[in-house]
């Protein structure tokens, strides 16, 4: 297995508009500073919270303890492959916890390179593949994988069925699928959450009719859905809250004021979408068969 200490690159024919302006934005200094310092350090992903005040870090890594639990058995057999894997910390918590083999795959070589360094640190290296790439366009063969696991990043695809159809490609028969992803409610009112589409660049969010649908289609059975709608607004008013704390700091370390007080209004728009009833999130599942 690859040692992570080189780039791999999964498609050689360059990102698409959609997916090249998300790769800019988490590759700028800004953002990972942001995300790095105020978000969750390791785990860049929606939490489950058991106290308004609990650390971002300890609820992410709770969310990431949640999903392994309801994968079933996981081992040193199984290959795991994470679509948008940000700094990794669910690929290192699988790897220590359940020995099995990951593949982080990741547009952001500046997130990557962090995720790499982590793994040497934490001695996993030899365990995860770190691989700058689109998930999209997944450079693997077909059923190749046993498990394709993904946290809140499908949301920033424009393509977001081919995302479902590669991720669906990629897993043996048999294999499991587990993701989260931020959507909008079956029953979202048309244009309620226009800030959000702006701020992300799209004219939609994924929901949980059309991954049921897309799923379907593609031959996958689903095996649940645990919704965790609640800790929506929760977490993104848990971050702001933190990004409040932290203005100054961040400062500091160069992050612009313009990009601060746009993510203040941004995250104010996911708490206010989440309370409204408008945005759903939860842990699906589901089986190839």
């Amino acid at each position: 297995m690859n040692n992570s200490e080189h780039p791999v690159k999964s498609n050689g024919d360059g990102y698409s508009p959609a997916v090249e302006t998300a790769r800019e934005y988490y590759n700028s200094s800004d953002a990972d500073n942001f995300y790095f310092h105020v978000w969750g350090g390791e785990d860049i992903h929606i939490g489950l919270y058991e106290r308004d005040d609990e650390l971002i870090a300890e609820a992410s890594q709770r969310t990431v303890g949640r999903m392994l639990e309801l994968l079933g058995p996981v081992d040193e057999r199984h290959r795991v492959l994470d679509l948008g894997a940000g700094y990794g910390g669910s690929m290192r918590y699988l790897a220590r916890h359940a020995g099995c083999r990951c593949v982080a795959l990741n547009l952001s070589e500046v997130e990557n390179e962090r995720n790499r360094r982590m793994n040497r640190e934490q001695g996993l290296a030899n365990r995860i593949e770190v691989v700058d790439g689109d998930f999209t366009n997944l450079d693997y063969d077909d059923g190749c994988f046993d498990i394709v696991w993904s946290q809140d990043a499908f949301l920033h695809s424009g393509d977001r069925a081919r995302v479902c159809a590669e991720a669906a490609r990629v897993l043996r028969d048999g294999g499991r699928l587990i993701f989260t992803d931020p959507m909008q409610a079956d029953d979202a009112p048309a244009g309620q959450l226009q800030p959000i589409y702006d701020r992300l660049h799209l004219d939609s969010l994924g929901s949980p009719e059309f991954y049921r649908a897309t799923f379907r289609d593609l031959g996958l059975v689903e095996q649940g859905f645990e919704d965790h709608s609640e800790q929506l607004p929760r977490h993104y008013a848990r971050v702001r809250q933190e990004l409040v704390k932290h203005e100054e700091s961040l400062r500091e370390r160069g992050v612009s004021d313009d990009y601060i007080q746009r993510m203040k209004v941004g995250l104010q728009h996911w708490v206010d979408g989440g309370r409204r009833g408008d945005l759903t999130w939860g842990i699906f599942r589901f089986l190839k068969s």
